[in-house]
């Protein structure tokens, strides 16, 4: 089934439940980034149950809509969406970053189905995405959107201003980009290690349709997305206003959780803020075994 079509109250339980999952998974692996996975939770599961146009059982459909995330060490979401969506079985998810696993601390396309490309060298995943953009108009996939995750700090690259600018010019409406402005990255919050702003203007400069949006209010979300489908005859970048660690609110906005993976305590903290009464033990045993289908 192409999309989902879920509720909002559905899909708000759904970004909760994926928000539990990459916990756990960066716990158990005591490795990777929780910070902005849980920041580009809600946005995300938006996109991918009610607009991502993919087919799990046939992940490489061809005129499937594609998506990049280009801040790839945001794995940990990745991978919670495509488990969730049925690109494999959750009880996998316990193996991420762990040597054999097709779930590796970045992104492998090599490995995994459902993933388009690597990613993870930040600053490069937009031009991929453009290419991916190009190709399915040159062969006349009007049909198929490619989507395109950045960090706010991942503006900070050069390599993310190229594309923007290619983009514009060449007027690639079947391009779209979200941004987790979340205003944190690794060495602290984005403002003060080197301003992106005006980062609307900056976008409308090179012919870029610009929206933004509340990243946590889902009615928000959901507007935003349909509205981004709408084809103006221009790329288009959502801005989606987000907090680092969203829905733990002990250690939201704190740029520290980039890339430290919560101790048990912690964890434990998190996941109860979130509404999961159960042990840590007990959530992790729910899992099962880990068996990829």
């Amino acid at each position: 089934m192409p999309t989902l079509n879920l509720s909002i109250s559905a899909l708000e339980e759904m970004a909760r439940t994926i928000r539990r999952d990459v916990i756990v998974m960066v716990n158990t692996a005591q490795s990777g980034h929780p910070g902005g996975p849980l920041s580009a939770a809600d946005y995300l599961t938006a996109l991918w149950f009610n607009f991502l146009n993919v087919a799990p059982d046939d992940p490489d459909m061809l005129r499937r809509d594609r998506f990049v995330l280009s801040n790839g060490h945001c794995s940990a979401l990745n991978y919670a969406l495509l488990a969730r969506r049925g690109f494999f079985n959750p009880s996998y998810l316990l193996t991420f970053r762990s040597t054999h696993s097709k779930l590796q601390g970045h992104p492998n396309c090599m490995k995994l189905k459902g993933l388009e490309i690597s990613t993870g060298s930040l600053g490069q995943g937009l031009s991929a995405a453009h290419g991916m953009a190009l190709g399915l108009r040159l062969r006349g996939w009007l049909e198929a959107t490619v989507y395109c995750n950045c960090g706010d700090g991942e503006l900070q690259e050069g390599s993310i201003w190229e594309a923007v600018m290619a983009a514009g010019h060449f007027k690639s409406e079947n391009l779209i980009v979200s941004v987790d402005f979340n205003n944190a990255q690794i060495d602290g919050y984005v403002s003060d290690i080197m301003s992106i702003e005006p980062i609307a203007g900056k976008f409308r400069t090179f012919n870029w349709r610009v929206l933004e949006a509340d990243g946590h209010r889902m009615e928000d979300i959901v507007a935003a997305w349909q509205e981004a489908k709408r084809r103006t005859g221009k790329p288009t970048v959502i801005l989606f206003k987000t907090e680092m660690m969203h829905g733990c609110p002990t250690y939201a906005n704190e740029p520290g959780w980039h890339g430290r993976p919560p101790k048990d305590d912690e964890a434990q903290v998190m996941l109860k803020e979130l509404g999961y009464i159960e042990s840590l033990e007990e959530i992790r045993a729910s899992y099962g075994g880990p068996v990829y289908q």
